[in-house]
Order: structure tokens, then C-alpha cells, then sequence
């Protein structure tokens, strides 16, 4: 059974762009290449400056690493204390009053990844389907400049539990036949066969592969839900399985996951530090072709 769609059109923003309870937020992170042997796999850049250059009107500015994440951690975006996201998101005035609208550029997945996080604080968000491009492409009205940010509330979260889950959890359910664990890397570090940026080649032993990029169309707009339905229901996914989903760092996996949760799948967990984590760490197994 499907659920209401997390996703909201251009057509529909643009309707409600004026709505003085609209929260509307860039969430565009760039990973940027490191040098070879570098001991992180890309630098995380916020998109400020790409913000600056041309933003939906009356938009604000998230930077996932530097206010929405863990930065004591040596992964790049590792989930917070709640605490500190309750002060961030107040900062940037949300609060589950408000009609929270997310969207990035180049990909959704910046977007997805802010709409599970809240998700998982108890708030429910929307997700710009295609993203500042479309919107960009279909010739909207186009911002430029610094955000002027909303006036701050009192954020107060209300964490729905299993979210999230840990390498040790992960490791304790593989092989466990009530569980599928999804990969949402591509298909060529799935198998291992071309060299990982972040660390051993390969996978979580036993996981099946629904590659975030392939629930994407060319518009950048996600696919049917029906389209979605097939891919994961091909890799054994399915609704009566706890479903662990995985990418390289907790962020593109979070495409998987909000067309799961459209689908009506409600065992669902990310397993944040995913291959940033597991590849480094030569006491996991890891599975190649």
C-alpha cells in the first residue's frame, strides 16, 4: 500500500511559494576529489557559494557537514547528537508547524538525506522532485545572493526509533533470512571490480544492489513508484523483511529509502557510516564478484 508521497512538484512550490508557513531549504553539498591516498574519500564543500549564485526565492541554506552533522566523527555526515539538531534546524526556523520543503542541486539525494534525518526526529518534510534544476530548467523565478533565513524557533524533535543502525547491528544481521540489505552504491562497486574511494573493494556480505541512480530519470525527477516496485522486488526486497540500506556515506541510500517509504515499506533503516566505514574496517568481511 502506498503512502502520501513525500515529494511535492515545481508546479506545486511555485503554488505555495508565497505561503508565509512554507520553510523552504537548499540542502546542495558538493564532494569534492581528494588526492590519491588521501585518508578521506572526497571533501565535503558546502553549496553556498552555488546558493549565492541562483537559489529558489526566499530559500535558506543548510551545510549538512558543518551544522547537521557529527563532526568529531571521522566519517563526513554521521547523524548528530538530537540536540544539536533541534538547536540547527531551530536556528534555520522549522519546527513541525511549518510546511518544510527540501531541494539540491545536481541530485536529490542532499534533499532525501535532510527528509530522512527529519524523518527520524519525528517531522515530516517534502522533497523537490527534480530538484533546483528542474525547477531552474522550466524558467521559475531564480534568487541570487546570501539567504536571509527565517526567524528561529523552538525545533523540539520527537525521534522515532531504528532509524538508524551501526556496523555491529549490520555485521549481527548478516545471512539473517528475515532481513535484506541493500546496497545503493552502482553497480560496479557492488561487485567489487572497480576500486573504492573508500577503501576495500567489494560489499556488505549477502546485500543485493538497487543503485540509487537507477530510480532516477534523466530529469533528474524520480522514477515510477511502480518502476521502483519491480527494481527492488527483483532483489528480494520485501514488505515482510527488515530492510538495512547502505551506499558510501549514508547520503545517496536516502533516495532508496524515500521510494521504499512511498511504497509503503515500514522496516526500514540506514546504516549511517555505511562503506566509509565498513571498507576501513579490515575485522568486517566484504564480499567481491
Amino acid at each position: 500500500m502506498s503512502q502520501p508521497s513525500p515529494l511535492i512538484t515545481t508546479h506545486q512550490l511555485a503554488a505555495i511559494l508565497a505561503d508565509p508557513n512554507l520553510r523552504l531549504y537548499d540542502c546542495t553539498t558538493y564532494n569534492e576529489p581528494v588526492p590519491p591516498g588521501s585518508d578521506v574519500p572526497y571533501r565535503a564543500v558546502p553549496g553556498d557559494k552555488s546558493f549565492a549564485a541562483g537559489h529558489i526565492p526566499g530559500a535558506d541554506f543548510l551545510d549538512l557537514q558543518g551544522e547537521f552533522s557529527d563532526t568529531s566523527s571521522q566519517q563526513f555526515f554521521m547523524m548528530p547528537g538530537v540536540a544539536q539538531l533541534e538547536a540547527a534546524f531551530g536556528r534555520h526556523g522549522a519546527d513541525a508547524s511549518k510546511t518544510i520543503v527540501l531541494y539540491s542541486i545536481g541530485t536529490m539525494m542532499w534533499s532525501t538525506r535532510f527528509w530522512w534525518m527529519l524523518r527520524s526526529l519525528g517531522v515530516d518534510a517534502l522533497v523537490l522532485d527534480g530538484g533546483f534544476d528542474k525547477w531552474k530548467e522550466e524558467g521559475r523565478p531564480i534568487e541570487t545572493g546570501a539567504p536571509k533565513g527565517y526567524p528561529a524557533t523552538t525545533f523540539k524533535a520527537t525521534p522515532r526509533a531504528g532509524c538508524f543502525v551501526d556496523k555491529a547491528t549490520v555485521m549481527s544481521r548478516i545471512g539473517d533470512p528475515s532481513t535484506v540489505i541493500v546496497n545503493a552504491l552502482g553497480p560496479q562497486f557492488h561487485s567489487g571490480l572497480e576500486p573504492s574511494r573508500y577503501g576495500r573493494p567489494g560489499r556488505v556480505p549477502g546485500s543485493v544492489n538497487v543503485s540509487a541512480a537507477t530510480l532516477v530519470n534523466p530529469d533528474r525527477t524520480l522514477t515510477t513508484l511502480a518502476d521502483a516496485e519491480a527494481k527492488f522486488a527483483a532483489q528480494g526486497v520485501t514488505r515482510d523483511k527488515d530492510v538495512i540500506l547502505y551506499c558510501g556515506g549514508g547520503i545517496s541510500a536516502t533516495i532508496d529509502l524515500l521510494m521504499l517509504a512511498q511504497l509503503g515499506y515500514d522496516k526500514l533503516t540506514l546504516y549511517d557510516a555505511s562503506m566509509g566505514e565498513w571498507a576501513r574496517d579490515p575485522s568486517l568481511p566484504i564480499e567481491t564478484d
